[in-house]
């Protein structure tokens, strides 16, 4: 596939906009809330500060959570999902349900 088909194909768009490994659990961890840089770094010990700082700009670029920045010292910033990301909330719901479902599967065929 090629990026012709962004914002042609749903499925093509959709992968694209989500593409990273931290995407989706990041979103989660906005669903409902607006949570600081530092806060989100707690929720996810295997991410370098590198890492979630590209994260985040990529969902903002990609308009899936808003930036918002306040003027003061120290510096604060929150994140939160945008109109179009809590859109993405029954998607996350589904993707847990069946991951909890492939999880069960899984230790079904291990046992």
């Amino acid at each position: 596939m090629t990026d012709e088909k962004f914002g042609k194909c749903p499925y093509y768009t959709a992968q694209s906009v989500l593409q990273g490994k931290w995407s989706i659990l990041i979103m989660h961890y906005l669903s409902g809330k607006t949570l600081r840089f530092n806060e989100l770094l707690k929720m996810m010990p295997d991410m370098t500060h590198a890492t979630l700082s590209k994260q985040l700009k990529k969902l903002e670029n990609d308009s899936l959570i808003v930036r918002k920045e306040y003027p003061q010292v120290p510096p604060k910033v929150e994140y939160y999902l945008s109109d179009i990301g809590e859109e993405f909330l029954p998607v996350l719901e589904s993707l847990k349900h069946w991951g909890k479902q492939y999880i069960q599967y899984m230790e079904k065929l291990n046992h």
